[in-house]
């Protein structure tokens, strides 16, 4: 697919994600709708083997990815709703705990490409629904305790938005790299 034609499908997509949303939500939707479509034209044509296996030396693969971002956008869009307890303390994380969270960037053994793409997609229409629905983007909520965030700070809605925007286009480009490892194939370019 050349870049227009992905432009194209992207832009597409966008319209439909932002539906009848006429404001800053629009642009909100329409950039994260084109970064999820670039993200999932990556796995294209591919097999769940293919989708596991690492062609890097990173740990990440193009089914623990899209796992990755379904898990994150579900997180996320829950601490716009309930906040920091949706997401819970980092510092009272189990090894257990630590475990699924690796376990997220795999794609494990009975999980198919297909499967995660679903829920991807489940995922994608429902934080697409809640931004659609926002009363208020500046509605804050305090960040849950972990050592990557800053004590005592406080995230709009719109800051997650932005937030999600960002991790899944590096992530679209994460996987553009796995995909051409894998089999030549150019997603972006």
């Amino acid at each position: 697919m050349t870049v227009n034609a992905a432009e194209s499908t992207a832009a597409k997509a966008t319209e439909e994600a932002a539906g009848a949303v006429t404001d800053e939500r629009a642009d909100l939707l329409a950039m994260l709708a084109q970064h999820r479509y670039f993200l999932r034209v990556t796995t294209r044509g591919l097999t769940d083997e293919q989708a596991r296996q690492r062609t890097t030396v990173s740990e990440l693969c193009l089914g623990g990815l899209i796992k990755h971002l379904t898990g994150g956008e579900r997180a996320w869009t829950d601490f716009i709703v309930a906040g920091p307890s949706a997401i819970g303390d980092a510092t009272a994380m189990t090894e257990a705990d630590w475990q699924r969270r690796t376990d997220e960037f795999r794609l494990l053994p009975g999980e198919t490409l297909a499967g995660v793409l679903e829920e991807y997609e489940e995922q994608a229409r429902m934080t697409d629904e809640l931004v659609a629905a926002l009363p208020d983007l500046d509605a804050s909520q305090p960040l849950p305790k972990a050592p990557w965030f800053e004590p005592g700070a406080l995230w709009s809605a719109r800051r997650v938005l932005l937030h999600l925007i960002a991790e899944t286009a590096q992530h679209a480009g994460h996987a553009d790299i796995i995909r051409e490892s894998l089999d030549g194939a150019k997603t972006m370019g």
